[in-house]
């Protein structure tokens, strides 16, 4: 059952009641709810709009039908800002798994190397394409990252933290405990079809709150099986950063 948990919210939900509606029916049950944040973050340089943790979480507690929200985020070691967000996270109630993150170096040296070589472009491009590619391409990416030697950089970063198997883990170990009667996943990673096909054979409800584009072939082809398929940008104006909002909702505010 809805019930909004601060005002704003209450006023939100009388200009999308429709939308509140349909999510409550959604969620039926005792509902486990899991958030793949490293998947989740990137969706917003295709709606233009970023998720406001906290936000989200005050609309996720308005529905008293949800038990536990699962939130799986990493940090970066000795970085005030990536620790902050973990302590944010964990204020605002969310089971916080964490772990840290992985910087992977990689030398992008391309000085000595011959212009149509594709002895360092091997590391970053899978050998399938680089097959595909035209020599004039091979000459203009060694050319790109001579430029960059020029202007003294010699290594890139490479970010990376999974949380995957312990996503599927947690969702199992779930099913086995039947702590659940609808599995939400927060993700669009072809990774979870696995897990999600156990869990719709077991006869649960498993909703996938997604965006277009970002839902993997795996994840979709689900839907024959059940999987529902639950699109956020009809609760933007409930999770968005203030700012924002859509205009009709900032004026409802006002």
């Amino acid at each position: 059952m809805f019930t909004a948990k601060t005002e704003k919210i209450c006023t939100i939900a009388t200009y999308s009641d429709t939308t509140v509606a349909g999510m409550d029916a959604l969620l039926s049950g005792r509902v486990m709810m899991y958030i793949d944040y490293a998947n989740v973050r990137p969706w917003s340089n295709q709606l233009h709009w970023h998720i406001d943790i906290k936000r989200l979480k005050q609309f996720l507690d308005s529905f008293d039908q949800i038990k536990d929200v699962n939130f799986y985020n990493g940090y970066l070691a000795d970085d005030e800002k990536s620790e902050a967000e973990i302590e944010e996270l964990e204020k605002c109630k969310y089971i916080v798994r964490t772990k840290p993150v992985k910087v992977m170096r990689f030398p992008i040296d391309a000085t000595s190397i011959a212009s149509d070589s594709t002895a360092l472009l091997d590391q970053f491009v899978r050998r399938a394409l680089l097959r595909k590619l035209d020599v004039q391409t091979v000459e203009y990416m060694n050319n790109r990252l001579k430029a960059l030697n020029q202007q003294g950089e010699f290594l890139i970063e490479d970010r990376k933290c999974n949380f995957d198997v312990e996503i599927a883990v947690d969702m199992l170990l779930d099913l086995e405990r039947d702590n659940a009667d609808t599995y939400v996943l927060w993700s669009g990673d072809s990774d979870f079809a696995d897990p999600i096909e156990k869990l719709l054979h077991a006869g649960k409800k498993v909703v996938l709150f997604g965006t277009s584009r970002r839902i993997s072939r795996e994840l979709n082809a689900l839907r024959e099986e059940g999987l529902i398929v639950f699109d956020i940008k009809k609760i933007r104006d409930f999770v968005c950063w203030s700012r924002e909002m859509t205009p009709e909702v900032r004026e409802l505010l006002k």
